[in-house]
């Protein structure tokens, strides 16, 4: 059973955008603080109801956020 819950956030043209890698869950926001309040509203929509042993996550997840940063070099 899945405990983690993986996002992949990244800075866009004009919005912070987050697409979840276990879950066909992408969100954005203007701010990051929004952005992550918008994750876990949009997890828990699409989990809301779900039989969470089916999709093999635990029942207490946790989402990690992984922030892409553009290279120095």
């Amino acid at each position: 059973m899945k405990r983690i819950i993986q996002v992949r956030a990244y800075r866009g043209d004009r919005q912070y955008l987050a697409e979840c890698l276990d879950l066909p869950v992408v969100t954005q926001a203007p701010t990051l603080d929004e952005l992550a309040e918008n994750i876990r509203e949009a997890v828990g929509l699409q989990l809301e109801g779900e039989d969470l042993s089916e999709l093999g996550i635990a029942n207490d997840p946790t989402i990690v956020v992984m922030f892409e940063l553009q290279a120095v070099a």
